[in-house]
């Protein structure tokens, strides 16, 4: 297993409990992103800059990524092709994303375009809050603990 972060709009706490797990568990970390982002020193922390445009960085997450890695990410169809190729999608919200849940998902995030495209101003998702954080933090422990079980 490889975790595989889109890193553009990842928060920094969340990136901070994937380093912190990285070194614990010696798993291998990419992050993705158009811009440079700044990594702890780490043999098993590493970061790709992708040129900018419209889903660079997700495009080559699902270039890489192989059946059984891990990505977090927010990009609810970035989350439908992760389980398509196999591997697995968490959110920085500790919501993992499955076959099961994933279209219900992407139902809502286009109806919410929809909305936002009619001049409804739905907001934004409320900022991460201390639940949030520690429902990732649960999360990726238990999807860590299955991959070093026999």
């Amino acid at each position: 297993m490889k975790i595989w972060i889109d890193a553009d709009a990842c928060p920094v706490v969340i990136k901070d409990i994937l380093f912190r797990a990285a070194q614990r568990t010696g798993i291998q970390l990419t992050l993705v992103a158009n811009q440079v982002i700044k990594t702890p020193p780490s043999r098993y922390i590493q970061s790709i800059q992708v040129a900018s445009g419209y889903d660079a960085a997700d495009n080559e997450i699902v270039k890489r990524i192989d059946p059984g890695d891990l990505v977090i990410t927010g990009d609810i169809p970035l989350a439908a092709e992760v389980i398509e190729n196999k591997a697995l999608a968490l959110s920085p919200r500790g919501e993992l994303y499955t076959a099961d849940n994933i279209s219900n998902r992407l139902m809502m995030r286009d109806f919410m375009d929809s909305l936002r495209a009619s001049g409804v101003d739905t907001g934004g998702p409320p900022p991460l809050s201390k639940a949030d954080r520690k429902a990732f933090a649960d999360q990726l422990d238990k999807l860590l603990s299955k991959r070093a079980s026999p």
